[in-house]
């Protein structure tokens, strides 16, 4: 399975992070999966990459051609195929199209971004790959109250959260992202509840 993993580029990161995150990515390699992500060699987008490098899998890169023109920041140098397009439109587009699954990391806001344009994608019936959000030391507590809260002041409806799934647990998460697509139901079924 080609598992997309979003997550922090960020070189400044608790080391606790890294270590889960690569840890996560040897775990993939173990069980046979493979890895699209955003190409950078750095925070836990580099954590999850190094780890599947360790295990042997293969590693799929995507990071904007400027990245590197202007040295926004370290690129991964292990890829076993690295595409670099033009934009970050381009970017997100070529990694959804090549996962079977999305598994979000603690991230800034191009995680929360990346996780919010996949979850809409799936809530409007465009894909229906599986979702795992992966909650090292709480990190998404606060994601997943702001859901609630959402859900009840009736901006967002409450089957939304049958969506993903959110572990601190990487066998769980992985179990999750592995086991049958539970058929989608319509956008009108979504969005009306």
């Amino acid at each position: 399975m080609r598992i997309c993993v979003y997550g922090a580029a960020s070189p400044t990161i608790d080391q606790n992070y890294i270590d889960k995150t690569e840890a996560l990515g040897a775990e993939m390699a173990r069980r046979g999966h493979s890895l699209v992500f955003g190409g950078g060699g750095n925070g836990l987008m580099g954590a999850a990459a190094r780890g599947v490098h360790a295990g042997g899998g293969y590693i799929l890169g995507v990071i904007p051609k400027f990245f590197g023109d202007e040295s926004v920041e370290k690129i991964c140098d292990f890829c076993n195929e690295l595409i670099e397009p033009d934009t970050m439109r381009e970017r997100k587009q070529i990694m959804e199209d090549n996962a079977d699954a999305f598994l979000v990391t603690p991230g800034g806001i191009g995680t929360y971004e990346e996780f919010f344009e996949i979850l809409t994608l799936k809530q409007l019936c465009r894909h229906n790959k599986p979702i795992a959000v992966y909650n090292i030391n709480g990190y998404y507590d606060g994601l997943v109250q702001v859901m609630h809260d959402a859900i009840s002041k009736n901006f967002i409806k409450e089957n939304c959260l049958e969506l993903f799934f959110v572990s601190d647990n990487v066998d769980d998460l992985l179990g999750y992202i592995e086991a049958p697509v539970k058929e989608i139901r319509t956008v009108k079924e979504l969005k009306d509840g």
